[in-house]
């Protein structure tokens, strides 16, 4: 891959010092270490105040800093932003950098509303010499890769059912206080877009598109503590669905924030004609694969022979890691940019995705039909 990854030197911006964006940060000082090509310049991060923008400056290695993220879009220096904003920022920012001529890295879910997603995708089409992608980086697994390989392959057959979870914990204690996370307005979708995008990101790379969804949601803890007093929560905690693919094939889906022991359960199961391929993020170093004639599943462990597990280690059995997932994000991205194939999901892809979770938030027990 590293002949495709450009050997000029481009700049990046980044917005956002939490979670996402150290990790946005680590994958620019380390992609071209891994696959090679011109080594980025970390040319200006922001963040929400001059001190915090400088003090994350300097530890992630950026040259200079400012508190006004439209100082960052529009800097002649980049050529590339990162975003890792709040999700109601996404819009404004992402349309921004396009309008300046710059590149994009959104960090999911693609916006508040479906409304804003459908607006981003139409911006980023009316400026196609840009790249956009979006920060789907389960996606990039060795051993998702290689599952999707398989199914590419007719490996375990046609497929014709597909069965996911994505459940997580961090909400499940009542006492939680209060966040913009839990409101329209500031959060958008609560675990759908927070959790089960994740999963719609994967069932789509393997099953392809849907067709109709049915789905129920749940507001499983309806206030939540503020030193205000408590305050109520308007987006989901979990959410169930039925699904038909366009193949004929079907599916169910399900995601919850308040899984009580559940860390980053991204599980699912795929059945083929002639075998089942099953996935746990929890274990995202192996594959667990049955074939027609098997005496039972077999275990295989991530390794070379995996896509883009050798550029980080020579050794099988030896664990890859979440942040390693997002320098292979990097390099799809750069790859793009350099003239390569978009690995996507860029803004149109991403608006799919958008469109099969708002669905499953309209749905309350009615199937809706998704056209393309």
């Amino acid at each position: 891959m590293s002949s495709s990854m450009p050997q000029t030197e481009l700049g990046i911006a980044l917005i956002g010092t939490g979670f996402m964006g150290k990790c946005h940060a680590m994958a620019w000082r380390n992609v071209a270490a891994v696959f090679g090509g011109a080594h980025p310049r970390l040319e200006i991060l922001s963040d929400v105040t001059e001190d915090g923008a400088g003090r994350f400056s300097r530890q992630f290695g950026f040259a200079r800093s400012t508190a006004r993220w439209e100082e960052a879009v529009s800097d002649p220096k980049v050529d590339v932003v990162s975003i890792t904003a709040p999700n109601g920022m996404h819009r404004p920012m992402a349309e921004a950098a396009l309008k300046a001529g710059k590149h994009v890295w959104l960090e999911k879910p693609m916006a508040l509303t479906l409304e804003d997603a459908e607006a981003m995708a139409e911006t980023a089409a009316a400026h196609s010499g840009q790249v956009t992608m979006l920060g789907y980086n389960y996606l990039r697994s060795p051993a998702f890769q290689a599952a999707r390989n398989m199914v590419r392959d007719r490996a375990i057959g046609k497929p014709v059912a597909f069965r996911g979870v994505y459940d997580e914990d961090y909400s499940a204690d009542p006492l939680l206080p209060w966040s913009w996370r839990m409101t329209r307005e500031g959060g958008g979708l609560g675990a759908l877009g927070d959790l089960g995008c994740h999963l719609v990101s994967h069932m789509l790379a393997l099953m392809g598109p849907v067709a109709e969804v049915v789905a129920q949601t749940q507001i499983a803890v309806p206030s939540r503590p503020s030193p205000d007093g408590a305050k109520r929560v308007e987006n989901e905690d979990s959410a169930l669905a039925l699904l038909r693919f366009t193949s004929g094939a079907q599916g169910s889906f399900a995601t919850s924030r308040v899984a009580r022991g559940r860390k980053c359960r991204l599980q699912w199961e795929l059945h083929g004609t002639d075998g089942t391929i099953v996935f746990d993020q929890e274990n995202m170093n192996e594959l667990w694969v049955y074939r027609a004639g098997d005496d039972g599943f077999v275990r295989h462990l991530t390794g070379p022979a995996q896509p883009d597990f050798s550029v980080f280690c020579p050794a099988p059995g030896h664990n890859f890691g979440f942040n390693e997932q997002k320098v292979i994000e990097a390099r799809d991205l750069l790859t793009a940019i350099a003239g390569g194939p978009n690995a996507g999901p860029d803004f149109a892809h991403g608006l799919e995705i958008e469109r099969i979770i708002h669905a499953m938030a309209a749905s309350n027990g009615t199937a809706i039909r998704l056209g393309r």
